[in-house]
């Protein structure tokens, strides 16, 4: 079976909930609806000095994980084929969007060399965040987790929502819907023609899982990231009693680990938070074939995250940690790519990737 690609935010969650109940009791009684799991926070690795570092910038971080699951399985035994992270600065109420590439060439923790997606899968969430933190300098210890049947009925719950599709994911997007017709038992219509469009769960969830086009899995991520900003967009515009249904239709299908008292903490300000940054990471990166296997190492490992910490966590002048220069070295040494700084036609340096012989 083809992967499935999954997408939710913790924002349009809480904004939902928040914009939907005025009494306390009310909305702690719509939060009891989620699955919450209590996991062993100290088994979470985070390298040394970077909580401590963290802290003084204001940011919390919290993982985003959209798994290859139809079930009610939210275990270890599921790739986490969608990973976002949502950096929200608590100060000025603007959340930062980061989506890790799930083919990035990464140090499972405890284990080697091998691709992101594939943390979730060996250890569940602790082992996906440990991951993330020790290889990006990070030190996320919350989550959600979603698979892909909630994002379609989370989009249907709101109504649908509104996509630009170009003339080339037109192409490709009704073969996903068939796809997912089948899985979910679901008679959803076919797209019939490009430019702005009002979307069902099934043709978003669709449109989400296009990779064929220019950009690849790069453009891929793109997609997601859009879906989500259009389901925050439409979440704002519903009133009370339609955004009660959602609450009632996603929150029993979110698996995390904040509890609902920290939920109802975070619900006074949550809705004013507003997307500011949505990226893609690694930042710069390349394909590499590796045993027969194709990888997208970040090139360099160290250099990319050094970047994220400056332009995401405003850490000037960042230092990566010895954990993290250690990966990058490893993952050169499996790779041969490089980082290389080249002057353009304007006479700017610029980085570029680059070889070098083993």
């Amino acid at each position: 079976m083809k992967r499935k690609i999954l997408i939710i935010l913790i924002v349009v969650l809480i904004v939902l909930i928040s914009t939907v109940f005025a009494g306390y009791l009310y909305v702690n009684n719509k939060v009891n609806k989620i699955n919450y799991v209590d996991i062993d926070e100290s088994s979470i690795e985070i390298n040394d000095n970077v909580e401590q570092e963290l802290e003084k910038t204001g940011y919390r971080t919290i993982a985003l994980l959209g798994i290859d699951s139809r079930a009610d399985d939210y275990g270890k035994g599921n790739r986490s084929d969608c990973i976002i992270l949502a950096v929200l600065n608590q100060k000025t109420k603007e959340v930062n969007l980061v989506s890790v590439y799930r083919d990035t060439y990464l140090k499972i923790t405890g284990r080697n060399l091998d691709k992101v997606t594939h943390a979730y899968s060996y250890g569940g969430a602790e082992l996906a965040l440990s991951t993330l933190n020790t290889n990006l300098d990070l030190d996320i210890t919350e989550f959600v987790t979603v698979n892909f049947e909630a994002v379609v009925d989370c989009v249907n719950s709101l109504g649908g929502i509104e996509l630009n599709i170009t003339d080339e994911e037109l192409k490709y997007i009704n073969q996903y819907v068939d796809e997912l017709n089948k899985v979910t038992t679901s008679t959803s219509e076919h797209v019939t023609q490009s430019g702005k469009q009002h979307v069902n769960g099934i043709q978003a969830v669709a449109y989400a899982r296009i990779r064929y086009t220019a950009g690849g899995d790069y453009k891929r991520t793109e997609r997601m990231r859009t879906v989500i900003e259009a389901m925050l967009e439409k979440a704002k515009t519903l009133n009370p009693i339609e955004l009660n249904k959602v609450a009632n239709t996603i929150l029993p299908k979110i698996y995390t680990n904040i509890n609902s008292k920290e939920i109802m903490n975070m619900l006074p300000n949550i809705a004013t938070y507003k997307i500011n940054n949505n990226i893609g990471w690694p930042y710069n990166t390349k394909g590499a074939t590796i045993g027969g296997v194709w990888y997208g190492p970040a090139i360099t490992l160290e250099s990319n995250v050094k970047k994220l910490h400056e332009n995401i966590y405003k850490q000037e002048n960042y230092e990566p940690s010895a954990t993290v220069k250690q990966i990058s070295n490893e993952v050169i040494q499996k790779t041969g790519y490089i980082e290389v700084f080249v002057e353009n036609s304007s006479g700017k340096t610029v980085t570029a990737s680059g070889t070098y012989t083993k």
